[in-house]
């Protein structure tokens, strides 16, 4: 009997071990739940840079724009800039060393032409960036270009957790031409 009472008491108390109890969220001082740190882990490059290719794709493709493809030179200017705003400790599209978006594409050896570049400082996925993005009208003209072929697109993530986004949106010398820049 002592030795089913035993047994009975330590998968009482093993069940109980199991119980999991959830903390709520913490709270922000505007009452929303505070945002939770995004991690990129450095193997997850190539997926987190196609998964916004096919985003932006995706929604120029609802607004009647053509696709874009990656470009290597446009991602390593965009790494560049990413990783300088960090440094910077601001959003801003010139680099510590004067440069401007123009600058950095021609660094690297793009042989295109600039269309634009869009930049964020934030704790939030690339969805969350891109969707944030497509709010302002300025951003989202870059992202949807009519004459844009070519796309960058990389980050800085900060040990604390802030990323910094780049996108730099070209195309090929001679693709642009008769075609006017869209105005939304």
């Amino acid at each position: 009997m002592f030795r089913l009472i035993s047994v009975l008491l330590i998968a009482g108390l093993g069940l109980a071990a199991c119980e999991t109890t959830q903390t709520p969220p913490q709270i922000g001082t505007d009452g929303k739940p505070l945002p939770k740190v995004y991690r990129i882990k450095p193997n997850d490059t190539a997926k987190l840079q196609f998964r916004m290719l096919d985003s932006v794709n995706a929604l120029r493709q609802a607004s009647g724009r053509g696709a874009v493809e990656l470009d290597a030179k446009l991602n390593a200017a965009a790494a560049t800039h990413s990783r300088d705003m960090s440094v910077q400790n601001r959003p801003w599209h010139f680099g510590s060393d004067g440069s401007s978006p123009l600058d950095r594409v021609r660094r690297v050896g793009y042989l295109g032409e600039l269309l634009g570049e869009v930049i964020s400082e934030t704790y939030e996925t690339e969805t969350e960036t891109l969707a944030a993005w497509m709010e302002t009208p300025t951003t989202r003209a870059v992202i949807l270009e009519q004459r844009a072929s070519e796309m960058g697109f990389a980050w800085f993530q900060e040990p604390n957790g802030k990323i910094w986004w780049t996108l730099v949106m070209g195309t090929p010398l001679g693709n642009s031409a008769g075609l006017e820049p869209t105005a939304e």
